[in-house]
């Protein structure tokens, strides 16, 4: 079974595009809070996530394929080195942020910031999801696909963003790592315009995890909604591959 999921600021729905494009059976994980309710009692915490998203596994008849995008890829990372038996493979991509060097964005450092982070979502509420759909366009996302991303944004997912990236200072390698070389077969997918991402970084991470590393040419951040039929050319070959 393919699993998807997802990252920040996104819903499940940010693979729909990728899940027509396959020929395999798929699912796409939901995260607490991100077009889903937060559970009660639930932290949000990166830790937090990665034991919703055993829990959500531990659910699926195997074998598990798992791919992962942005925080979603941060969380396939932790599964596939800290709980690889429950893999058959995995793919994901900005892996910089797996790297010991890693340095967050911009974005990032403002909600990791008591005050400035609260500020920020309450004020990104306050906006029109059509205000809000104009910088997702900014970053290459298609029209409609910005749009719905803005719709389905509100104070529940901005807490988790913030709750989760306070949880990982100053990077997730500083609590995750170090990394050695997955018992899963893996694959580090670069979009090559993500202006989050970094290709010396990411291909160092991929060398230390033992996995395959593919650039998507001309895509960036958002390629589940940007390049839906070129991810699913690498991914479909990469899972040809371990047949």
């Amino acid at each position: 079974m393919i699993v998807f999921v997802h990252g920040v600021p996104e819903t499940a729905a940010i693979w729909d595009k990728v899940r027509g494009a396959i020929s395999s059976e798929s699912v796409a994980l939901a995260m607490p809070g991100f077009g889903s309710p937060r559970p009660e009692g639930f932290t949000a915490t990166k830790d937090a996530y990665v034991d919703w998203l055993l829990g959500e596994l531990d659910s699926i008849d195997g074998p598990i394929d798992l791919v992962g995008h942005d925080w979603g890829a941060g969380l396939t990372y932790r599964v596939a080195t800290a709980h690889g038996d429950r893999l058959h493979s995995w793919a994901a991509d900005v892996a910089n942020l797996a790297h010991p060097d890693y340095e967050w964005h911009d974005f990032a450092k403002i909600w990791q910031s008591p005050g400035e982070g609260e500020a920020f979502i309450e004020g990104q509420d306050a906006q029109a999801p059509e205000e809000r759909a104009a910088g997702y366009e900014l970053l290459g996302v298609p029209a409609e696909d910005a749009l719905e991303m803005a719709a389905a944004s509100d104070l529940t997912m901005g807490h988790c963003i913030l709750d989760l990236y306070r949880s990982a200072t100053p990077n997730p390698y500083h609590h995750w790592g170090p990394w050695t070389p997955t018992s899963a077969p893996g694959l580090v997918l670069h979009p090559t315009e993500d202006p989050f991402g970094d290709e010396r970084l990411a291909g160092e991470v991929a060398t230390a995890l033992g996995a395959g590393f593919e650039r998507l040419t001309g895509a960036g951040h958002f390629w589940p909604y940007q390049s839906p039929t070129a991810a699913a050319t690498i991914l479909e070959s990469f899972w040809a591959g371990l047949r």
